[in-house]
């Protein structure tokens, strides 16, 4: 099942590269899309409304899965979802795609920005911008674990908020070199945010991909 999310804030967007959680160092890191654990991954912050929306569509998701599925029992409600009230009240949503299934690594979820223009390949989405997110909800179920995913496809930019990094020490310099403010326009034939959404290509159907999993419980 496909599903929009509309005008939600932008939270960790690590959408440039494939990272993964390094025990080693601590903290997460980019890495090659095949290393154990890559993909890309971004949080976002939910109204009360939008998060009302989303929790019936994961509701229906789940229902759907459950009654298709012949093979195993399905507990009456999921156990894991992709979103999660923290103690401040804010409510933040995750959704990620594996750098890789198998030997077929993943394009990265499509940006563009809100001409539905296409971002470069290196674009870096900051904390805090408004975004529309195009997601394909995956409900499982192992029989040990089950619960709701939300599998990234595209991120579309409407308000793109100042990067909080070192202060910048540089004062303007004319004549010099400027990124380009017109990147070109996405395929129309892939682009979630002006026609009817493609049908997302299937992982490989041997196995249920937990991977995607979000424990945030």
């Amino acid at each position: 099942m496909q599903h929009m999310l509309t005008n939600v804030i932008a939270r960790y967007p690590r959408l440039n590269a494939t990272y993964r959680f390094d025990q080693a160092e601590m903290r997460t890191v980019k890495c090659d899309p095949f290393a154990d654990g890559a993909a890309y991954e971004m949080q976002f912050v939910l109204t009360d409304e939008q998060a009302k929306d989303l929790h019936q569509v994961c509701m229906q998701a789940y229902a759907n899965a459950a009654a298709l599925d012949q093979k195993r029992k399905w507990p009456e409600k999921p156990t894991n979802l992709p979103y999660k009230r923290l103690d401040d009240g804010t409510i933040v949503g995750k959704a990620k795609l594996k750098g890789a299934y198998g030997d077929d690594k993943t394009q990265p979820p499509k940006q563009v920005d809100a001409e539905r223009k296409k971002l470069p390949d290196d674009f870096e989405l900051t904390t805090g911008s408004t975004v529309n997110i195009a997601v394909v909800v995956v409900p499982y179920n192992s029989g040990s674990i089950n619960g709701i995913s939300l599998r990234l496809r595209a991120v579309q930019v409407l308000d793109l908020a100042e990067y909080e990094g070192a202060e910048d020490p540089f004062t303007s310099v004319s004549g010099g070199f400027t990124m380009s403010s017109s990147p070109s326009k996405a395929p129309a034939n892939d682009d979630p945010f002006g026609l009817p959404p493609a049908a997302p290509k299937p992982a490989p159907a041997a196995t249920v991909d937990f991977d995607d999993e979000i424990p945030f419980n």
